[in-house]
């Protein structure tokens, strides 16, 4: 069974993605054994508690270096004999003790067909303002393995979504999750508890 630990900081939806993939017999011998949200009141906090996975709130802002939050992260995820870490909107940059710990097992979600609109201050619906100020025909989601930077490791699978000319940022972000993110994210699970993702430097092979 790969135990794997979610970590949010809002509404949850693709963590739910992949509670429906694990539900729905799509995930084989995967299961979240703890939900940690970087703040209070998320609704990914409730989506934890209905599906009764103990989860946590674990906040930068509550300690007094990156270091300390660092261990207090790293300690959760170690109780719960976490393996693999997942990235599911949440929008803290992680320390490099945490990130080495947890080296190529940890994975992220984002917004855009990397490196297009990422990096430091591209989260949330910026990626998508920015696809559409910018003209672009396509854009999509990213899955990658994390490391100290943002939006910098090994990509893992991207899905490319058309923009269409009366696109709103909030049209076309409901869009890519629906058409990417929530199919990407349990996919590339999926390849990693089945020993199917080879790292090579900054290149990913599918086996």
């Amino acid at each position: 069974m790969l135990r794997i630990g979610v970590m949010v900081s809002g509404g949850g939806t693709n963590l739910q993605a992949i509670l429906d993939n694990i539900n729905s017999g799509n995930l084989p011998g995967c299961e979240i054994v703890t939900v940690v949200s970087s703040k209070l009141g998320v609704y990914a906090l409730e989506r934890a508690r209905e599906n009764k996975i103990p989860s946590a709130v674990i906040s930068k802002k509550d300690y007094d270096s990156l270091q300390a939050y660092d261990e207090a992260l790293l300690a959760h995820m170690k109780s719960y004999d976490v393996e693999l870490v997942v990235l599911a909107g949440y929008l803290s940059l992680l320390g490099e003790r945490f990130v080495n710990n947890y080296k190529n097992a940890i994975i992220n979600i984002h917004p855009s067909l990397i490196p297009s609109f990422c990096g430091k201050g591209y989260y949330g619906i910026i990626p998508h303002e920015k696809a559409i100020e910018y003209g672009v025909k396509v854009t999509g989601a990213t899955v990658h393995f994390v490391d100290t930077e943002y939006d910098s490791g090994p990509i893992i699978l991207q899905r490319a979504v058309e923009v269409l000319p009366e696109d709103t940022s909030e049209i076309l972000q409901k869009r890519v999750m629906e058409q990417a993110e929530w199919i990407i994210l349990p996919e590339a699970i999926k390849l990693y508890s089945q020993g199917r993702i080879k790292v090579n430097g900054r290149h990913v092979e599918i086996l």
